[in-house]
């Protein structure tokens, strides 16, 4: 029997993995202009986080999540699960080692894997690698505005242009209990007619209905009373406030009332980037405001709100490719060098060679010993070689190097102490 990957999981190959480099690299950039700082949590969580942080009644919870006993076979162990999204694990962190106590608002990203069980499909899958920040410590208006902000950065850093910003306010702890009873009201009636989702959601958290992707429930839920209607002055004031930055700001955004979060934890601000390149899925990034997520796991309330965002990095990529006007892959560092020992012999000077010109900071790989020359060559054009450097018994006693410059042809003696500055300058 032939071993493959799990289904929905996947192996990311070196033409995969470089353009996730370049995602990561761009997001690292960008968050160290902003003062962000790179936190690391673990993979495994108690199961209750998530259900306490994320909902018991969310689909991540109730139908996703990857949850086992610890110690296994134990009904009574620990239940664990493998982290499905990470802003819970980093509120926790920040209750754990009482972050609200160091000055000013923390401000932390994470990278790293993730698990649902889901169904797969593009850009889709059971484990994914998701880029997150949040901000904690602070409610103000203008928190909400520097994390918009620096995601149009990060967006042109990765040559993503024509994301739209859609925006909304899902209301706050005072607003949001009428808006319920609203909802409940106006649905009362129709709950028959809608999906099987619908009607449990309308009993546990009708917000959620508004989240319903069913194409024969759209008409109802168009015709349901919009939160704005019923925001308290604190959550509507803090609403008007981003929207006056974000204009005076230029940066445009579109309204939209139906929008919500799929994780009970959001208040106030919820927001996404939408691409055209994603086709109908076309969220490429999301996130909002959750204050009072600290405070249930342990905080007091001088712990201050928080806001935070996530993209998926599989879906991610797949927009930046879409926007690479030549469609080609990132180039990796250009291999400098193949060093070609021309006998087991001179194995040993090639390896010590190899050593000092990495050093130096010359990327280069070793051919096997002992092949015939022609071969090797071969094999240095292959790999994108900018030279190869061949390793005689001559050579390796006067410590002058025969290098063949493979885009040329030319081949040319050159010093010991000069052969790094002469690999980097054809590698580059």
């Amino acid at each position: 029997m032939n071993l493959t990957a799990v289904k929905g999981m996947r192996d990311l190959l070196p033409a995969d993995t470089i353009w996730f480099q370049r995602l990561e690299d761009a997001a690292r950039s960008v968050f160290a202009l902003y003062n962000f700082d790179e936190l690391r949590t673990p993979i495994v969580e108690p199961a209750e986080l998530f259900s306490r942080a994320v909902g018991e009644d969310t689909d991540i919870v109730g139908k996703e999540m990857y949850t086992f006993p610890d110690p296994p076979g134990d009904p009574d162990g620990t239940r664990l699960t493998l982290r499905p999204e990470a802003t819970a694990s980093t509120v926790r962190a920040y209750v754990e080692h009482r972050m609200w106590e160091r000055p000013g608002l923390t401000r932390l990203y994470y990278m790293g894997p993730m698990f649902r069980r889901e169904r797969p499909q593009k850009g889709r899958y059971r484990q994914f690698y998701q880029i997150g920040a949040e901000v904690l410590g602070g409610d103000g208006a203008w928190i909400d505005f520097e994390l918009l902000a620096m995601l149009r950065m990060l967006l042109a850093r990765c040559g993503i242009e024509g994301a739209e910003l859609v925006l909304n306010s899902v209301g706050c702890a005072l607003d949001r209990p009428v808006y319920h009873a609203a909802l409940r009201a106006a649905l009362a009636d129709k709950l028959p007619q809608m999906c099987a989702d619908c009607r449990r959601r309308a009993q546990t958290n009708p917000l959620r209905v508004l989240d319903c992707k069913v194409p024969a429930d759209q008409p109802i839920i168009a015709a349901l009373p919009t939160i704005h209607d019923f925001l308290e002055e604190n959550c509507r004031n803090h609403f008007a406030l981003l929207r006056q930055l974000l204009d005076a700001h230029d940066m445009h955004y579109r309204l939209d009332p139906r929008l919500v979060r799929g994780l009970d934890y959001y208040t106030s601000t919820a927001f996404e980037f939408l691409h055209g390149a994603l086709g109908a899925q076309n969220a490429l990034l999301g996130g909002g405001r959750y204050n009072g997520l600290a405070q249930s796991l342990g905080a007091p309330a001088s712990a201050g709100g928080g806001i935070g965002f996530a993209l998926g990095e599989d879906r991610f990529v797949l927009a930046m490719q879409a926007a690479s006007a030549a469609r080609q892959t990132p180039s990796k560092s250009p291999l400098m060098a193949l060093l070609l020992p021309l006998s087991q012999a001179e194995l040993g000077p090639a390896l010590e060679l190899a050593e000092r010109l990495r050093r130096a900071g010359v990327r280069l790989d070793l051919a096997p010993p002992g092949r015939k020359l022609g071969k090797s060559l071969e094999l240095a054009a292959k790999l994108g070689a900018a030279a190869a450097v061949i390793v005689g018994t001559d050579e390796a006693a006067t410590r002058e190097w025969q290098v063949k410059n493979l885009a040329t042809g030319l081949q040319s003696k050159v010093a010991d102490g000069e052969l790094a500055a002469h690999l980097q300058a054809l590698g580059n």
